[in-house]
């Protein structure tokens, strides 16, 4: 299949994305004084903001470039929830699979900025794993919706929703129905990834994985081999930053993709365009190493602008006429 082709097929298709959701808020303010009561700035809060972090923008990003995404994961009973589900419905999510834990609260990052300069982050979260009730229901959720959807997301930030069991449960459900699995992994628990038809580590979340520095591509051949001993039949895809992409196939060579990024202003939130992008087009129909390129060039994209940006189905065609 052709990119060109492929992106013809991206407004037909859906992804199911679970795991840990987030509410990114920023509150918006300048400084004029120090505190009296200690050295620290006083910020007059002039403005809020809010977006959908972690799997939440792993799914916004899935609609941003003309898909479809279907959501589920943990939220707490708390007005966080309420904004959050807002600020999704406001992206376009269907976020009918966000599942209520009175127990913990709603996962949110709050950045204090002041002049454009963050002063302080404060994060509300509990990372204890999920409780069976609210595993049993995800799980009844996500079989409800695969068949309905071209590819799976597991989107794992160490928050708790996605562990052993329920990994594995999804995995287990999503093979029944013929569905890839994207995992963009957190830890050094790997195990719980398979049966995972690709996965995307960073460059340090690998060296993580494998508990080994990585400083040149022999170190990091020995690191995918390593990672495959884990995963035997799991394709590996390694975001490398400024050194693009290295895709790891089983029973195949080695593919490096050069970075297309020009300017590289803001990293945050690539990985979440890689993921999204690539369930996107391996439920179209492609074949890995066309997806990984059509991702590597929507991170080429994102990386070119400021915060938690997401790229448009008409900068992704762009360059591919």
């Amino acid at each position: 299949m052709t990119v060109k082709l492929l992106l013809s097929q991206l407004a037909q298709t859906s992804v199911l994305v679970v795991g840990d959701i987030m509410l990114d808020e920023t509150v918006w303010g300048d400084v004029r004084r120090i505190s009296p009561e200690a050295p620290v700035p006083i910020v007059e809060a002039k403005r809020r903001t809010y977006a959908p972090g972690g799997a939440g923008n792993v799914a916004a990003n899935v609609v941003s470039v003309g898909g479809t995404a279907h959501l589920g994961g943990l939220v707490g009973e708390d007005s966080s929830a309420v904004q959050l589900r807002n600020v999704l419905e406001s992206c376009g999510v269907q976020a009918t699979g966000l599942t209520p834990d009175a127990s913990r609260p709603t996962t949110t990052k709050t950045r204090i900025m002041a002049h454009s300069q963050q002063v302080v982050r404060v994060d509300s979260e509990a990372r204890s794993p999920m409780l069976l009730p609210q595993s049993q229901s995800l799980l009844e959720w996500v079989e409800a919706n695969l068949t309905g959807v071209g590819a799976v997301v597991l989107s794992d930030y160490s928050k708790g929703v996605v562990t052993p069991d329920f990994a594995q449960a999804v995995m287990q459900s999503a093979q029944r129905v013929g569905k890839p699995v994207i995992v963009d992994p957190k830890g050094t628990e790997y195990t719980k990834y398979r049966g995972a038809t690709l996965i995307t580590p960073n460059l340090h979340e690998l060296e993580v994985a494998v508990g080994k520095e990585i400083t040149n591509d022999t170190d990091l051949y020995q690191a995918a081999h390593t990672l495959s001993q884990i995963l035997p039949d799991t394709t590996l895809l390694v975001t490398r930053g400024a050194q693009g992409m290295s895709l790891f196939q089983v029973g195949r060579e080695a593919v490096h993709i050069p970075t297309v990024a020009r300017n590289v202003y803001d990293v945050t939130g690539a990985g979440d365009t890689v993921v999204s992008t690539l369930a996107l087009a391996l439920g179209s129909g492609a074949d890995q190493e066309v997806a990984a390129w059509l991702a590597n060039h929507a991170a080429g994209i994102v990386v070119g602008k400021v915060g938690t940006a997401r790229v448009t189905f008409e900068e992704l065609a762009e360059g591919w006429e």
